[in-house]
């Protein structure tokens, strides 16, 4: 018989151990050693057997081992260190508080921070893989700097899947039931913390005069609360309830109550949160990718309701605070939903203009909502995470800014970067900290890791490896086991893989771009340097595919059975159910991190960011995070055959340039070794690869350029438009509508320019224009001279601009001039171009409007 619910019974602590309780609640055990270390000791055959998961570890611990520490002085001694610990994270002035103190930056009081998943603890499976892990890391960074975010996403009750193999390495899912009760969460009160008053509920309209019901949790990661939202409550009907399932689970109509849910319900738990705690309401808005960018309907309607403004002023305010991160380079990325089905989900809610709405989503097919339009559009700032997938996102989303050349669409590019004390071995940290300092934010400070001796790190290395292949070693044998392998088939697992061969790691979702058999490709060829014999190469393998993409499952399955061959299962491995916990080892101890995508499909690829931190070297497509920074000393880039269109040629020509650098380089440096057996030449690569990509790759610094990039001009904007019962906002919406019903009849009607003599290195080209304004006055546009070289097709390229200066107004046409400067040699072109223009407003392109001479 099945349980229908389960939660988790603790025995109760003594008082002297209260503060356990304080330690446990608060996700900043998860990246913080000394309170791992003291929860360990509470029973450490326990907290092994529970996976390091201190909530699951209390549920069990009996009664008399409490008693037993409630009496042991040293540990309760460790235990005041550590509650006092964190008790000085949780309150002390961090890097945020000194910038504010220092007056830099105007920054906001609170920032609310969404998205779909979040990969905080494999003790809270709430994520599927990059998009979550990035935003656990974010927060977490937050934290450790001060920086005021709350964080909004859903709790999944089944949370992604867990994955095993068949016997033919077939890929299978398990949803486990998750127990609220037995999470680090807890139910927000309407009193924050009191349990007397009652648990907080918000609901929204559904279809068919349904309501859904949520309730909020809430998690401390570290200083940062993170509310999930959670509908399997008994206020809802059955079909309700399962719209917090599973993560990315469901038909259209699912995935879009989940989208509904995330975006105007995790505005409305921020509400309930701020009331609660007494915590400054967010001033800015970062939506992490198009999921939740319902928030901005929802606020929209707030102001229309309770501060009388018209939707395009509401919307005006409301874009001036949010900022719009997009993740995807490819359109199949995008969440796109039936057009009429929205229609009549928001037509069930009170106060939305639905048509307007819908205008936000709008995409070349009138049938479809695109939710990343509507994230832009509804995005005051925009980026994407590295700068080649700014570029690329720029190329892709032109549309959306007709008339504007790609490199002046406004979307502008934050690289990713990784949460250190989460995904840096303790070796390593202890290294670090030792020459570089424990908070050091200042890239040339790193240069002391050039002190590190060569026996000192080749050796840690080495304890690193070793301890990834035990734990490989043990993932096999489990694995095997569940497959339906018998005891008296695993003996060789207890030897597979080699603590001192070059070990190369590839981990990461499963869709097809990512390319998870190239490596396949020239199946002997792999073979070869799998068993060399002077050079061997192990490669560790893992990586989930969505339960609904069966070509993802026949590439697992086609490299599971590569991988079962007994001639190479000793140096090559799938290890299935890929989370954090696996993570972990696989960053700490592999030689070579291994990327080898579709260029330039990887939006960013954070993976080889955490294995860069422990001193792994990339080997990779110049793709996302690594195209940015490559330098040649800290790994070797995979040439890319971008020009081939078969892709299977590609496929054939990129895997080729793969195996070359690994048996002509890689290989070779790694065994190549002094007398005393160090490899003196990869071990300085190495050094340099900590040294040179750890600052950068940190999400600490990641979080900086959010804060003074995008949170504080949004917050300086959302505070100007606010100001005075949202003056400013009514003026932007009045003059934007003018502009924009003025602007068809805006043109470049004469082009006149002359040289003093002949046009040399130096001189000026004297211009002039002759527009019309079509009843706009120069205040409300620029006009500007664009110029630089001209290609073979007259295109404009390393273009300049220069605002010409209004000179006379009458009879319909306004007349500009200025001097462009001529600054280079050779073939030379311009023209001249007129743009809406208001200080209001965060870019020229923020109208998508431009008319250009002809």
């Amino acid at each position: 018989m099945k349980a229908l619910r389960r939660l988790t019974v603790r025995a109760e602590f003594p008082p002297e151990l209260q503060k356990l309780s304080d330690i446990v609640s608060n996700l900043r055990w998860s990246w913080h050693p000394d309170s791992q270390d003291l929860l360990e000791s509470v029973d450490p055959e326990l907290w092994h057997g529970c996976g390091g998961d201190p909530g699951r570890m209390l549920g069990e611990v009996t009664g008399a081992r409490l008693s037993l520490l409630a009496r042991d002085r040293r540990f309760l001694r460790r235990l005041d260190d550590v509650h006092d610990d964190l008790t000085d994270y949780l309150t002390q002035p961090r890097w945020y508080q000194r910038q504010q103190d220092s007056g830099d930056h105007v920054l906001p009081e609170s920032i609310a921070y969404f998205s779909p998943e979040f990969g905080i603890t494999e003790v809270l499976p709430q994520y599927s893989g990059g998009l979550g892990i990035l935003a656990g890391d974010h927060l977490k960074a937050a934290s450790d700097l001060g920086v005021p975010i709350i964080g909004v996403g859903l709790l999944y009750r089944s949370g992604y899947f867990s994955q095993s193999l068949s016997r033919d390495g077939w890929q299978l899912e398990r949803y486990p039931s998750l127990d609220p009760q037995g999470l680090p969460i807890k139910p927000l009160n309407e009193r924050a913390g009191d349990k007397n008053t009652p648990l907080v509920r918000i609901s929204l309209p559904l279809t068919d005069g349904r309501d859904l019901h949520a309730q909020v949790w809430v998690a401390e990661v570290g200083r940062v609360p993170l509310l999930l939202l959670d509908s399997d409550i008994e206020e809802n009907d059955t079909s309700a309830r399962q719209i917090t399932d599973r993560l990315y689970g469901g038909g259209k109509e699912h995935r879009l109550e989940q989208e509904l849910l995330l975006g105007v319900g995790g505005v409305r738990a921020i509400r309930a949160y701020c009331r609660a705690s007494g915590r400054a309401a967010p001033v800015v808005f970062h939506t992490n990718e198009g999921h939740a960018g319902f928030l901005g309907v929802e606020r929209i309607r707030e102001l229309v309701e309770h501060d009388d403004l018209s939707f395009d002023e509401a919307l005006q305010a409301v874009r001036a605070g949010t900022v719009f991160t997009t993740h995807t380079p490819v359109p199949a990325g995008i969440d796109r939903f039936p057009r009429d089905l929205v229609e009549a989900h928001l037509t069930a809610m009170p106060g939305v203009a639905v048509d307007r709405v819908l205008e936000l989503g709008a995409e070349d097919d009138p049938e479809i909502f695109n939710m990343a339009h509507m994230g832009f559009r509804l995005g005051g700032r925009a980026n994407g995470v590295s700068l080649l997938h700014g570029e690329v996102s720029r190329e892709m989303f032109s549309g959306l800014w007709p008339g504007f050349d790609t490199g002046e669409v406004p979307i502008v590019s934050v690289t990713n970067g990784v949460h250190a004390p989460t995904w840096m071995s303790r070796e390593i940290t202890e290294i670090v900290e030792r020459e570089v300092g424990a908070e050091t934010v200042d890239e040339g400070s790193w240069d002391a890791v050039d002190r590190v001796g060569d026996v000192e790190l080749w050796s840690t290395r080495r304890v690193l490896r070793e301890r990834l292949v035990n734990e490989i070693r043990r993932r096999i044998r489990t694995s095997s086991l569940q497959r339906g392998m018998t005891e008296a088939e695993l003996g060789w697992t207890s030897s597979a893989f080699d603590p001192d061969v070059l070990t190369i790691g590839f981990a990461r979702r499963v869709p097809s771009y990512k390319r998870l058999t190239l490596m396949l490709r020239d199946p002997e060829r792999l073979k070869s340097l799998l068993l060399h014999p002077e050079r061997p190469v192990q490669i560790v393998i893992a990586g989930k595919s969505h339960p609904a993409d069966d070509g993802g499952k026949q590439l697992i399955a086609q490299m599971v059975r590569f991988a079962d061959d007994a001639g190479v299962r000793n140096r090559i491995a799938f290890l299935p159910d890929y989370d954090i916990g696996m993570a972990r080892y696989l960053y700490w101890g592999v030689d070579v991190w291994l990327n080898n995508p579709l260029r330039p499909l990887e939006a960013c690829g954070t993976s080889g960011m955490k294995a860069a931190l422990n001193g792994a070297l990339n080997l990779s497509i110049l793709d996302g995070w690594w195209d940015e920074w490559f330098d040649g000393e800290n790994g070797w880039a995979i040439p890319s055959a971008d020009g081939v269109a078969d892709p299977d040629r590609r496929d054939e020509v990129e895997a080729a340039a793969l195996y070359g650098l690994i048996e002509q380089q890689v290989a070779p440096r790694f065994y190549e070794r002094t007398s005393g057996g160090v490899p003196t030449r990869w071990v300085q690569q190495v050094r340099h690869t900590i040294k040179v990509l750890g600052p950068k790759v940190m999400a600490t610094r990641m979080v900086r350029d959010y804060v003074q990039r995008l949170y504080a001009p949004a917050a300086e904007a959302a505070e100007r438009l606010t100001q005075d019962k949202f003056t400013a906002a009514r003026q932007l919406a009045h003059w934007r509508s003018d502009v924009l019903a003025a602007w068809p009849g805006v043109q470049v009607l004469h082009v006149d320019s002359q040289v003093d003599g002949d046009p040399q290195l130096g001189g000026v080209l004297q211009l002039r224009a002759e527009v019309s304004l079509n009843g706009l006055t120069d205040s409300d546009v620029e006009v500007s001279a664009v110029y630089g070289t001209v290609d073979t097709e007259d295109r404009l390229t390393d273009v300049r601009t220069l605002p010409l200066s209004p000179v006379e107004q009458g009879d319909g046409v306004s007349r500009f001039e200025g001097d462009v400067p001529l600054e280079r040699t050779g073939s030379f072109g311009y023209t001249v171009r007129v743009l809406p223009k208001s200080d209001l407003v965060s870019t020229p392109a923020d109208l998508g409007v431009v008319a250009v001479a002809r």
